[in-house]
């Protein structure tokens, strides 16, 4: 497959904020429920369509309160006779009126860029993993490949987790609660310590310290302590009792490392894949189910590597472009090609 270079992505932003303006259009010309249901929905369905029709609804804002501001000013009826003097005032008035119309936009211009210049955007490229010491005391942990926006205001503090995964140590502030938005779900710390991933159909949540709140779409307002978590979907949560093993080994990311306790090397690959370029493939379904453990570090697949091929019967094979591909290895076969 091939990537997608610079150009596309800007394409892609650029469609979906013309799109998010057509539905904010669609909305405020009396839609019907069922418009009002695939707007939701469209909204719902990628981060960046939420990001995109907030950005609609901010511009759509302004310009109606400039309308609305320009239509209060009054202008002198024109006579039909009209003198000198009266077209001298007509004049400055014209030019009040256009003055307090410019002055509006550029309050609006100046809201406008305040506000996104308060968003701080921090990013992962595969393979990185990197920890943020926010404004407020709190600390934001990005795993590989992830993606997250921070504002932070004198009423709130807000994140928005826009792929990947994020770690958290939330600092203590009672008057200021710390919100991580992800997809449609909304989690709520004061001082607590959690860890959230995006699966492709579903959001994890791991609660290490303290406790948060999670709420998401028409769902019921859930607490969640350390120790538990929860899965998050489009229109449910369920919560889950984790235990001091799981929760270990889902942020052992955090230390750089990957734990195996009886995953299968399909699964293990997929987890090693996240911090490579080029993937590890599975060409052999009886390689699938094969099942292991063990404790290895992000950095080194080779080491994970090694030790498949130690333990099971396993070959891999290193393609030209760093890809390796995981054959089952028969009797015959002997040792393998190790990459």
């Amino acid at each position: 497959m091939q990537a997608s270079g610079p150009g596309s992505s800007l394409e892609d932003r650029e469609g979906i904020e013309a799109q998010a303006a057509r539905l904010l259009a669609r909305l405020n010309s009396a839609p019907s429920p069922q418009d009002e249901a695939e707007i939701c929905a469209w909204i719902e369905a990628d981060p960046r369509h939420a990001v995109a029709f907030a950005r609609a609804e901010m511009g759509w804002d302004a310009a109606e309160r400039l309308k609305s501001s320009a239509a209060d000013v009054t202008l002198p009826p024109p006579e039909t006779i009209i003198s000198e003097e009266d077209q001298r005032r007509i004049s400055r008035n014209i030019m009040i009126a256009a003055g307090i119309a410019i002055l509006l936009f550029i309050v609006a211009a100046v809201v406008t860029v305040r506000t996104f210049s308060g968003v701080d955007r921090y990013e992962t490229a595969i393979g990185e993993i990197r920890d943020v010491a926010l404004a407020d005391g709190s600390v934001l942990h990005l795993n590989s490949d992830s993606e997250a926006e921070v504002r932070f205001t004198d009423n709130g503090r807000k994140v928005r987790i826009m792929k990947g995964e994020a770690s958290f140590e939330v600092a203590h502030d009672t008057l200021r609660p710390f919100e991580v938005e992800v997809r449609s779900a909304v989690i709520r710390a004061v001082g607590t310590a959690f860890n959230i991933r995006m699966r492709t159909a579903l959001v994890e949540l791991t609660v290490t310290h303290g406790s948060v709140s999670v709420r998401c779409g028409a769902s019921a307002l859930r607490k969640v302590a350390a120790g538990n978590g929860a899965v998050i979907q489009p229109r449910a949560i369920t919560l889950t009792s984790l235990g001091p093993r799981l929760v270990s080994q889902r942020t052992a990311w955090r230390e750089q490392m990957i734990e195996m306790d009886g995953e299968t090397v399909e699964q293990a690959a997929s987890e090693f894949n996240r911090y490579r370029t080029a993937p590890i493939l599975i060409g052999d379904t009886r390689v699938s189910a094969l099942r292991l453990g063990g404790r290895f570090r992000t950095t080194d697949s080779q080491e994970f590597l090694s030790a498949l091929q130690a333990s099971l019967p396993v070959r891999a094979v290193k393609g030209e472009d760093g890809s390796v591909m995981l054959l089952y290895r028969d009797s015959a076969d002997g040792g393998g090609n190790s990459p």
